[in-house]
């Protein structure tokens, strides 16, 4: 019997029937993500509960076995990709999902559980959970935690690590571990809940979260801005986020992105427009009007050619649609297309904006961006056709100066996707040689053997 044999058979006993597999043909729809990238496990393990997750690690462990962790594979760099092979461990089967804690204002849910499970269940006790990838519907929580993905109402309400109480996590001999509370306050020990939020799954796998909810709005406004090109559109970013009042989402959608959404949507956009802002408004009914008042007038200024309010609910929804149907437009427009969501300051918006129409211009790509202007978050998309081998290597000189611009403007290289494969490469660029020297410290207390999710999210080096 060959070693892989063998951990197979003991991997079988730890797991439910049926819950190991291992054909090449069932193993390989395991191997990609929304990245494009793909690698063929030699197993796919789905554990039902945190003693299965467990088990399947330490086994691997004393195997000698890489491990890969896997929500549902909605992501886009990588970071759930086998590029060694290995086992895959899917984090599906982990369902659980407690009742609503009404008076504390949380709730207990195992990594499994959808986004939009989450918001459902939250719901209809009056609450929220802040964070709302586009793929809310189908991504799960532990994948959100994972990439500390927060989707457009993180500029008033931040990201999972601002929403995450505590954590359960498993490291990869096995070892379980609980971090932070189910109280608001707490500040016994190092706060591993928010290391392990954002870690891609290199250090432990978690197994459960304590998430903390907000109270639903009592009302909500939503307002369309017309900016005659990107510049105005970026400054008027900056002098909302000026005001007091902060808006629950700001989204920013260039000239070239409504054009090639225009097909896709139900909503009213206007043609030849340069940039296109969706505002959202929400709070205390009572408040709402001043509120939206002053957001409508920091929207005002150079280059605005139209400001509308949604007053129906039907006008709302195709906004948001709308937004929700970019990325989706765009690989059809480009399947290969280049997809980044740098941040930089709310300030540097302009500088950023222009930077990458000089970008585009010089190295003959077309850029298409758009995103959550309110965090200076945006998704640039590098239209590529990589049958085009010219194209194609202008593409990538021009992503390189893309990120010096990001950095020189003092951005950071990703707000959400994460780093996983895409992104690992160019991490030193922004993190001193000093703190990456940290960093793979933390990454060897956790995992001696190097053999969770290795070489996702930092660059390869001693």
């Amino acid at each position: 019997m060959t070693d892989s044999e063998t951990l197979f058979r003991r991997l079988e006993a730890e797991l439910p029937a049926g819950a190991l597999l291992t054909d090449p043909d069932e193993c390989w729809v395991y191997g990609y993500d929304n990245s494009r990238r793909q690698g063929r496990p030699v197993a796919v393990a789905q554990p039902a509960d945190r003693d299965q997750v467990a088990a399947v690690l330490r086994l691997c462990h004393e195997a000698g076995t890489i491990v890969t962790p896997r929500g549902r594979g909605t992501g886009t760099t990588g970071a759930t990709v086998p590029d060694h092979g290995g086992v895959i461990l899917s984090t599906e089967g982990l369902q659980r999902l407690e009742p609503v804690a009404v008076d504390d204002r949380y709730v207990v849910t195992e990594p499994g559980v959808t986004n939009g499970t989450v918001q459902a269940a939250a719901g209809a006790q009056g609450f929220f959970w802040p964070p709302d990838p586009t793929s809310a519907a189908y991504c799960s929580i532990g994948g959100n935690l994972a990439y500390n993905s927060a989707g457009p109402r993180a500029v008033k309400y931040g990201t999972p690590r601002e929403n995450t109480l505590g954590l359960e996590a498993v490291t990869m001999d096995g070892r379980v571990l609980r971090s932070g509370t189910r109280t608001t306050k707490g500040v016994v020990g190092y706060d591993l809940t928010r290391l392990l939020i954002g870690s891609e799954g290199t250090l432990a796998v978690i197994t459960e979260a304590t998430l903390k909810l907000t109270p639903l709005p009592e009302a909500r406004a939503t307002l369309k801005a017309v900016y005659a090109d990107m510049a105005a559109a970026a400054r008027a970013v900056s002098r909302i986020m000026a005001q007091p009042v902060v808006p629950c989402a700001l989204e920013f959608i260039d000239g070239a992105a409504i054009e090639m959404v225009r097909a896709h949507s139900d909503a009213d956009l206007p043609e030849g427009a340069g940039a296109l802002l969706m505002i959202e408004v929400d709070g205390p009914a009572a408040c709402l009007e001043a509120s939206a008042s002053a957001v409508a007038e920091a929207a005002r200024g150079e280059g605005l050619l139209d400001l509308q309010r949604a007053t129906e609910a039907a006008d709302v929804a195709a906004l948001w649609a709308t937004r929700k149907a970019l990325s989706p437009a765009l690989r059809q427009v480009a399947p290969k297309k280049i997809n980044e969501d740098v941040v930089v300051p709310v300030s540097r918006i302009p500088d950023l904006i222009q930077g990458l129409r000089e970008l585009g211009e010089r190295h003959g790509i077309t850029i298409v961006n758009f995103g959550h202007a309110g965090n200076g978050n945006i998704h640039v998309n590098l239209l590529v056709d990589p049958d085009d081998a010219g194209e194609l290597d202008r593409a990538w000189r021009c992503l390189d100066e893309v990120f010096a611009l990001v950095l020189g403007l003092g951005g950071t290289l990703s707000g959400e996707h994460g780093v996983g494969l895409e992104k690992r490469d160019y991490v030193d660029r922004e993190i001193t040689p000093e703190t990456l020297a940290v960093m793979r410290g933390i990454k060897a207390a956790f995992d001696p053997q190097g053999l969770l999710n290795p070489g996702k999210g930092l660059p390869l080096g001693t």
